[in-house]
């Protein structure tokens, strides 16, 4: 039996996801409101902007609501037409005024002026949201699917395959490879404990197409004996990150994977992709990057 104590798992549950693996944490304060630029920094794409949507629309049915109250607010609305003053929020809410609709009531222009306000101030966040998502530098690193174990000049080797999918450069990259697995102390308090691994080369001035990244297991390293199913009873990982600086936009990126037992595969090795054109020049093959085969 796994000696960590168990733990149920209540609603307010979350799940953090380091590398492939899932963490359900607990206790912790994460309240929509509490960090809503990182949340409305790390969604996705089309979750971003149908939230953007969602907050358009509801905040301009509200103020449609509001009008309502009043006593004829706005001119050339027959009274109580809720689709009408739906859309003179929005032209007011844009600041677009097409003038076949405009206040005419103290009413009208103090929840009209409001709205404008509004709209001014969520326009200038939604502009920074937006340039702050698209201005975010990134890489588009390629990792291997798994990571292989095989010899390299007489000494087993854990290997893994790195391509630069831009084709650009990436310069001064640096790649760290460290062994994550949970270890037990002499007084029994079971921690999870990290292992930095020496790597054959861990760094190139110029990252343009592919990458491979070695790490020696002998005497010292911490997986010398170590088989999958002793991975896979101490739950280890391995967490690999990769950085550089992005030629074309000068600034650093940063990309990162990680392997599980199941995939490091033992006793193999990468396929070559590299050869030669029929004119005699330099080819790499990236339909291959992935494959691997056994050895022995």
């Amino acid at each position: 039996m796994h000696p960590f104590r168990r733990i149920s798992r209540n609603p307010r549950s979350n799940i953090v996801r380091i590398g492939n693996r899932e963490i359900i944490t607990q206790g912790l304060n994460s309240g929509f409101w509490t960090d809503l630029y990182h949340r409305s920094m790390s969604v996705s794409w089309p979750v971003f902007f149908a939230s953007a949507a969602l907050v358009f629309i509801a905040l301009n049915g509200t103020f449609a609501l509001v009008f309502l109250l009043g006593h004829e607010p706005i001119a050339n609305v027959p009274t109580g037409n809720f689709m009408d003053l739906f859309y003179f929020s929005i032209e007011t809410l844009a600041t677009v005024g097409y003038g076949d609709m405009h206040p005419q009531t103290h009413f009208g222009h103090f929840v009209a002026a409001t709205e404008i306000f509004i709209g001014m101030s969520l326009l200038a966040v939604m502009t920074g949201l937006i340039f702050a998502r698209f201005s975010r530098p990134t890489a588009r690193v390629l990792f291997s699917d798994v990571a292989v174990v095989g010899p390299y000049n007489g000494i087993p080797t854990l290997a893994i395959r790195l391509a630069n999918q831009r084709q650009n450069q990436l310069l001064a990259a640096e790649v760290t490879m460290t062994l994550v697995r949970d270890e037990t102390s002499d007084e029994g308090e079971l921690t999870r404990r990290f292992y930095d691994l020496a790597l054959v080369r861990d760094r190139s001035p110029v990252f343009a197409l592919t990458f491979r990244v070695m790490h020696s297991i002998d005497a010292d390293s911490p997986l010398y004996g170590m088989t999958y199913e002793k991975l896979a009873e101490q739950h280890a990982e391995i967490v690999v990150i990769a950085s550089g600086i992005d030629e074309t936009l000068v600034q650093p990126v940063t990309a990162r994977t990680s392997y599980l037992p199941h995939e490091i595969l033992w006793a193999h090795r990468f396929v070559d992709i590299f050869g030669w054109t029929e004119d005699g020049r330099r080819a790499i093959d990236y339909r291959r990057f992935h494959d691997t085969v056994r050895i022995g």
